[in-house]
């Protein structure tokens, strides 16, 4: 058997050789070292055969045997990756030929391009991107709402333009039975009105200043504040001694002892509030353009406002002049209000942003977006707010009265019932989810209502005393409107006192609410984006403190009365 494989090994030796010859001739320097490998394999194989023939494999010849063999294998590859085809890197050149390249299990799972990722499912939770994308949305909100009130105001400027010109004529025409009658109006009233406007403009920004840098102070000025100034001006109208000023005097006072109540009532709320008041208020400083919106509205207010004073002078001059005038007070206090939740409505997503995103927003680009896709938003919340926070009061009362007459009982509870429906379609907390994220007015108060519940903060919000606060402070704006301007007009036309006082409270107090928008807005962000992501680090334990103490019954609270649950079945 020795002697066969020697003869058979020297004839491969042969076969070999004759190989290697013609390879010499057709391969270029690069093959060399593959022919090296191949002398190498030579070698080993006539140093086995002189072992073999010897009989002497032993475990160092072994050894030898595997690290040439690996070492030639690695040599082969390292060949085999010089020689790749650069057009097909999975063709491997050989004599100027080609043929595919079959890889060891090994090698070819490294050179295999990474299997594709698996196709996620859909989840349910929005990403960034669409976050992103709902927070710009650009699409009107409650169009309808939107179109009804610019066919008001284009009728309300008609009519204010026609009004004007009627005012004109009679003064020009000599023999218009009016003429004196408007003489004394523009005389007499225009200018207590429009010293009115001034006056409520600066005691606007008076009170929204005060109230950020000394929250504590100002809640407890703006409470009893409010109390003696409407009973000053009560007392002031009734000290004329006419039926026309009694009667406005008398309500002052009336209004003026029901503020003393509630103040009274809300005593222990007073210290949660100057609380939230200061922390909501924090990120005013790092917007310091954010009064911006405020000043452009109360400037078209007050320019709208002394056109409006010009219409009802010419009102004089035509048919129906009650009605008239009439139309021009709801209307006037719709635009004021709109003007008003614009302001809130920018600010609201300055804050919210800041809050939800942690972005630093443009003032001017979210004034753009409350006067463009969510004005429509803007003017139904105008509509339904107003009344929704007459409603609340009314609850209130009534369930202060309700006692064992069943005739009280029922119409408290009826009443709660309606409230606690309007509330769930339309409250004043939507206008945070309105200005983020661009919803409808009514989607927006129940998605913003149902973040109350699941945080369980209803207590909470229906105790908040911050759109109180705003109110008492035009209520107190307009009753020294009123002392300055019935003083006024008593010396020098007492017949006017009774009206130019009405106007001048009037436009003191929508003029003051359209600057409290912004401690307003400020409050409300506050409340809704802790109610979003109660573990944002921009919050606070105030209300998580607060929550823990109405459930563990340790806080005096005096709630918002709501349904019982037997009666809602």
């Amino acid at each position: 058997m020795g002697v066969t494989e020697h003869v058979v090994e020297r004839e491969s030796e042969e076969e070999r050789r004759e190989e290697k010859e013609n390879d010499e001739k057709k391969e270029d320097k690069e093959e060399e070292e593959g022919e090296d490998g191949e002398v190498d394999q030579e070698r080993e194989g006539e140093e086995e055969e002189s072992d073999l023939e010897k009989g002497q494999v032993g475990a160092v010849a072994e050894e030898k045997a595997l690290e040439r063999i690996d070492d030639q294998r690695d040599h082969f590859h390292v060949s085999m990756l010089q020689r790749l085809n650069p057009t097909n890197p999975l063709r491997i050149v050989i004599n100027g030929g080609t043929r595919v390249a079959t890889p060891s299990p090994s090698h070819s799972s490294r050179f295999q391009p990474p299997p594709p990722p698996p196709r996620s499912q859909p989840r349910s939770t929005p990403t960034p991107q669409q976050s992103l994308t709902t927070l710009n949305s650009r699409r009107f909100t409650n169009k309808i709402s939107l179109l009804l009130f610019m066919v008001h105001m284009v009728a309300a400027v008609a009519l204010v333009c026609f009004l004007i010109f009627k005012g004109i004529q009679g003064l020009i025409e000599a023999s218009n039975p009016a003429k004196e009658k408007e003489e004394r109006v523009l005389k007499f009233l225009l200018p207590q009105v429009e010293v009115a406007s001034l006056l409520s403009i600066t005691l606007a920004f008076a009170w929204q200043k005060a109230l950020r840098e000394w929250p504590q102070i100002m809640v407890y000025i703006i409470l009893w504040g409010t109390f003696f100034m409407s009973l000053s001006a009560g007392i002031l109208l009734i000290c004329f001694q006419k039926p026309a000023t009694d009667g406005v005097g008398v309500c002052f006072i009336a209004f003026a002892i029901g503020n003393g109540l509630y103040a009274c009532w809300v005593s222990q709320r007073i210290g949660f509030c100057f609380k939230v008041l200061l922390k909501s208020l924090e990120p005013v400083s790092k917007f310091p353009d954010l009064n911006q919106p405020a000043y452009w509205m109360l400037g078209s207010g007050f320019l709208w406002m002394s056109l409006w004073i010009l219409a009802v002078v010419g009102a004089l001059n035509f048919y129906f002049t009650p009605l008239i005038i009439i139309a021009l007070v709801l209307s006037l206090a719709w635009t004021t209000e709109v003007m008003r939740n614009v302001v809130n409505i920018t600010v609201s997503r300055v804050i919210a942003l800041y809050y939800l995103r942690g972005m630093q927003s443009n003032t001017q680009f979210c004034f753009q977006r409350a006067l463009t896709w969510n004005l429509g938003s803007a003017c139904l919340g105008s509509l339904f707010v107003p009344a929704i926070e007459a409603l609340r009061i009314v609850a209130r009362g009534l369930n202060l009265l309700e006692g064992e007459d069943e005739f009280m009982f029922s119409c408290a509870h009826c009443c709660l019932r309606v409230m606690q429906s309007i509330f769930r379609y339309g409250n004043g907390w939507a206008y945070v989810q309105i200005a983020a994220y661009g919803k409808s007015f009514v989607r927006a108060s129940q998605d913003t209502w149902a973040l109350f519940e699941r945080e369980e903060m209803e207590p909470i919000v229906d105790s908040d005393m911050t759109s109180s606060i705003c109110f008492l402070t035009g209520v107190c704006s307009g009753s020294i409107c009123v002392i300055v301007v019935a003083a006024w007009t008593a010396k020098v036309h007492q017949p006017f006192t009774a009206t130019i006082s009405l106007l001048a409270f009037f436009v003191g107090y929508l003029m003051t609410r359209i600057a409290m928008a912004l401690p307003h807005a400020c409050v409300s962000c506050y409340y809704v984006c802790y109610a979003e992501n109660p573990e944002n680090r921009l919050f606070d334990k105030t209300i998580k403190d607060r929550l823990d103490l109405i459930k563990s019954d340790r806080d005096v609270l005096v709630p918002t009365p709501r349904v019982p649950r037997r009666f809602t079945r």
